[in-house]
């Protein structure tokens, strides 16, 4: 919600002509592709905003880069074909996310816990919102296996579906990891960061917009 607020207000500083819905309470028509968890950062957010009145890209690109608060970057921006109403929400199918851990823990326990991981078949965990409590199995949305990857800062890759079904997210892969299989460090110590969103086309995963 913060995120979306700092837009909102950066449209607004740029001047951009945006479209607002009719009524007493009148919201820019203005909406994004996937909600980001609180405290994990991003590569790769998109966004729709609808115009009143036919302008530039140029112009859009420039003003709003200039009006944005800084952490906040503006790496693309294309028009919208009008006859397409799939909303940006409806086209995901699949998130990618960096983890970037902490140093110095065993990397050889890190490998195994993934491994023992990656061997079972199901692995469950329990959903918690503030109205329920459920059982939830994390393997049918993992798009892959979890990736290590040694370096100057050690990180773990991670893909991960999202259905009409529902979803998890890299926060509760982690924690299974810590709790269930080994996994040397905790969820709290550790970045994460999006950097990814796909849909399917042609049988291919392709970025939201190419």
């Amino acid at each position: 919600l913060d995120y979306a607020g700092a837009v909102e207000r950066a449209i607004r500083r740029a001047g951009i002509p945006a479209a607002y819905s009719e009524g007493f309470n009148p919201h820019m028509k203005l909406a994004f592709a996937s909600a980001l968890a609180v405290g994990v950062t991003s590569t790769s957010e998109y966004m729709d905003v609808e115009l009143a009145e036919s302008y530039s890209l140029s112009c859009f690109t420039q003003l709003l880069e200039q009006a944005l608060p800084k952490g906040i970057r503006l790496k693309r921006a294309v028009y919208k074909d009008p006859a397409d109403k799939k909303a940006l929400m409806a086209l995901v199918e699949r998130a990618s996310y960096r983890i970037i851990l902490p140093s110095g823990f065993d990397k050889d326990a890190i490998k195994k816990a993934i491994a023992s991981f990656e061997a079972e078949l199901n692995v469950v965990i329990w959903k918690e919102t503030p109205k329920s409590r459920k059982e939830v199995e994390v393997k049918q949305y993992m798009a892959a296996p979890i990736r290590f990857v040694e370096g100057e800062r050690d990180e773990l890759l991670m893909d991960i579906l999202i259905t009409q079904q529902g979803s998890v997210k890299p926060e509760q892969i982690l924690r299974a990891l810590y709790d269930s299989f080994g996994f040397p460090i905790e969820v709290e110590t550790v970045q994460i960061e999006r950097t990814g969103l796909f849909c399917r086309r042609g049988g291919k995963w392709t970025a939201l917009i190419a």
